[in-house]
Parts: structure tokens; sequence; C-alpha cells
């Protein structure tokens, strides 16, 4: 349980991250392994991103044409931008398509997106550095501040619900950011807690972009501004800014009186690599995590139903209560924003096509009269044990069945799909699909050489752990 120190009247909880930032050594070599394959899959999806139109017109500097001294370079553009902007750029890009890793807790959200800041902070350190003739950071470091980012996020979201109180999760984002920016930024404890205190203070967005019937492309880009807005924050401490030693705690004007219910923020377990280690990748499906499991088992299905589907009289999917709680959704979709969280969508593409990308969430795809003839006979259920192991942390399954009913009264299997790939359990079948999709998005944007290039480094451990960062963010700054 956090509560105030009485000694000093600083809350524990920044203490206790701000100690975790500073000293703990991160021995887990699965920990390292696993960053490292979530800076490939995050960039690689951020790359894939600059297909999008409606992506691009959001990157680059508030000024057109400003370029910044020692700034940070967006990868896939030309763009040369001051750490803030920098980060925000970053994040929405690899946010957009909602493609890479993913923690489920009581919070839900996608450690990765801290990615956003940190390496735009570490390219514009290391630039910064060679100027002054001394070191740069490495790939390692920011493998390290990765996993503690992860962590800060992750531990968080185990038991305090930010969805339950109308709170985005992407605050978490801003609170980890916040925390190992300041750190490579040159700050101390005291800086880390100032800059963290500043953070909470900020609150965080409502969820409202998130559900009908306002759902909207924000989702997309609200990481990006959570992870530049720790930038933020960090650089205004290590400047000398104060902070709030019990931001969390104050009666009546702290965190938890005004924006969580009056509830206590708790930690479950302590600071280490637990998240990195068991953070979910999508692998096969841009979809919303609750329903990659749907995704798959559709899929299967696939083959069976492509020529029956006017002879389909019900689609049961089972599923546990958090994926009805966040994607069970009738009724129109207005965006892809909105069909890429629908489970009922998703498995409707997946049953038809025997794939999920992200065209099929598109205006186009979505106006084949066939999805929604398939969403309207669906029916969704909880299974209480899906729902069970779903928050188990020894298991952390996101299980989904679905069986198709015809009208002469036959039905195919009930597909059930318990882990989905990318899940720790599957960590092994999924790293060499993790490196596919990554070529594959590389080359939708970079030449055969540049990519070449590019997947020299990243594809061998000891090149990509060595590199140092301005001359890694060199590999993926267009041609």
């Amino acid at each position: 349980m956090i509560k105030v120190d009485e000694t000093n009247k600083t809350d524990v909880l920044l203490e206790e991250i701000a100690d975790y930032v500073l000293n703990k050594e991160i021995i887990s070599t699965e920990a390292f392994t696993t960053a490292r394959y979530v800076l490939l899959d995050t960039l690689g999806c951020g790359i894939l991103a600059l297909s999008y139109p409606e992506c691009t017109k959001l990157l680059g500097p508030v000024v057109p044409g400003t370029v910044v001294p020692n700034g940070t370079r967006v990868p896939g553009t030309s763009y040369v931008l001051d750490p803030v902007k920098g980060a925000f750029n970053i994040g929405s890009m690899i946010r957009w398509l909602d493609y890479n890793d993913t923690w489920l807790a009581a919070e839900w959200g996608h450690p990765s997106d801290n990615l956003g800041g940190i390496l735009a902070v570490a390219d514009y350190v290391s630039q910064v550095q060679v100027a002054k003739g001394k070191d740069p950071l490495t790939i390692h470091d920011v493998l390290e501040m990765m996993i503690k980012a992860h962590e800060i996020q992750g531990v968080l979201a185990l038991e305090n619900s930010l969805n339950r109180v109308g709170l985005d999760h992407v605050l978490y984002v801003k609170i980890a950011t916040t925390a190992v920016v300041t750190k490579m930024l040159g700050g101390g404890r005291e800086e880390i807690i100032n800059a963290l205190s500043n953070a909470w203070i900020d609150n965080a967005s409502l969820r409202t972009y998130r559900h009908a019937p306002n759902t909207g492309s924000r989702k997309s880009w609200a990481a990006g501004d959570a992870t530049s807005r720790g930038v933020f924050l960090a650089m205004l401490a290590v400047k000398g800014e104060m902070g709030y030693p019990s931001a969390l705690t104050a009666s009546g004007w702290g965190f938890q009186d005004v924006l969580f219910n009056k509830q206590t923020l708790t930690l479950s377990r302590p600071f280490d690599a637990y998240v990195m280690e068991n953070v979910l990748f999508k692998v096969a499906y841009p979809a919303e995590f609750h329903a990659q499991t749907a995704a798959e088992a559709a899929v299967q299905l696939h083959p069976e139903v492509k020529d029956r589907l006017d002879e389909i009289d019900k689609i049961m999917i089972t599923t546990h209560e958090s994926a009805i709680r966040i994607i069970d959704k009738k009724g129109p979709l207005k965006n892809p924003a909105d069909r890429d969280h629908c489970i009922q969508y998703i498995t409707a593409v997946g049953l038809l096509h025997g794939d999920v990308t992200a065209d099929h969430y598109e205006d186009e795809a979505a106006a084949d009269p066939k999805i929604d003839r398939l969403r309207d006979k669906m029916v969704v259920t909880e299974n209480k044990q899906y729902t069970n192991d779903y928050l188990n942390p020894n298991k952390r399954s996101i299980a989904n069945a679905v069986q198709v009913y015809f009208k002469d009264g036959t039905a195919t299997a009930n597909v059930e799909c318990e882990y989905p790939l990318g899940h720790r359990f599957r960590r092994e079948e999924a790293f060499p699909k993790i490196k596919e999709k990554f070529t594959a998005n590389l080359a939708t944007h970079y030449t055969r050489k540049q990519r070449e290039k590019i997947e020299e480094v990243c594809f061998d451990q000891d090149k990509i752990n060595s590199i140092e960062v301005n001359v890694f963010m060199d590999l993926f700054v267009n041609a």
C-alpha cells in the first residue's frame, strides 16, 4: 500500500520508482532478449504506419521547416526535431496501427509506447555527447531503459485500474517515460521525484476517444502525446524545476482523492523485469489484443465457412470479461479506430478472408455488406474460467473460442485459442515471425539496400547491443 513517508512527506511510490530507475541492475537475459525483439517490432510498426496519410499528417515540427541542432531523427523521415516533438512523432508512429506489444492487467496498455520518449532522448543525448567529444549512449542503454519503463507502467497496471475511473492508460506511459528519461538526461533522485510528481499532477486524458459514441483517431496519438509530455517534464526537472512531494496522497488535492476515487495506489510486486519477460507481442494480426485469439480461431475456421456464408445461422464467441467490457460492440462502426476495437468485426473479417490486416479496417473494406451480416449473427458470452485465467499471474491467458452454427443444424468445431502467438508461452514460435514481420514492414518504405543494412545490425544481437544510438538512428533516416 502506497502511503506518505512521515519523515520527509514524500510519497513512497515516487521514491520507489526513482530508486528502481537509478539503482536496479537488470540481470535477466530473457528480458534483454525480449526487449530487443520489442525494439524491432515497435520500429517496424512505426515504419509501416508511414503508409497511412492520417498518421503522416501529424508528423514533423510545429513550424514547418524547423531543424534542431543535434535534434531527434524520426525514423523513415527527414525530420530533425527537438526531443519533445520527436517523442510525439515517434510515439504516434509506433502506436498508429496498434500492432505491437501489449500488457493486460487491471489496466491494459502498450509499454512500447515509452520508446517514443526513450529513443528521442537517446538520439538527442548521444549527438550532444559526440559534439562534446564524449561517448554516446548505446542501444544496450536503450534496452535497459525500455525494460525499466515496461516495468513501471506494467506493475502499476497490475492492480490500479484507470479505466474503471474513466481515465486512459496512457497516464502510465507518461509516468514511466518521465522516470527513465529524467535519468537519461542526467537527473538524479531528486530530479526524478520532482519530474514524477509533476507527471501525476498532470492527470491523464479521459478514455472518451476509445469508446462509443466518440471512438476516434486520438487513440492512435494519445501515447505519443503522453511520452512527449514525459520528456518535457523531465527536461524541466533537470533544469531545477521544483516538485510536489505528496502529489499522490495530499488530502483532498492529491491524485488519489481527486481522480482515483479515493483509492490507494498499490504495488503488488517489487520492480524488476517481470513485465518485459511477460509482455505480449502482436505477431499475426493488427487487432486489439483481447481479440487476438478470436482472430486466430476465425482464421482457422475460414476454409470451412467461406463457401457457406449464406447458410450460417449463428456465430458464438466465448470470451473473458475484459473483452466484453472493451470490445464487444453492436451497431455502426464509424472509422478504423472503432473497427479494430470490435471483437465481432475482427472475427467476421477472419472468417471471411482468412486473414486480418490493417487495410481491413479502412472504409473501402468495411463497406463489404457481408461483414455486418456476419456481425448480426454473433452472440458474445463470458466463460468465467477464461476471465480467471486472464487475471492469473502465472497464466495471463487471453482466451477466446469461436463456433459457427448452420441453418441445417450442423456446426463447426468450437475452436478455442487460449494463448495467442506472442504470449510468453509461445515466445520461441513467435520470434522468427517477428523478424519476418519486421522485414515486411521495412520493405513498405525502404529500398532493398537500406533495408539490408538495417537488418544486418538488427538481426545480430552483439551488433545491436553495442551500436551507438546516433549511428543506429542514421540507419533509419530516409536515404
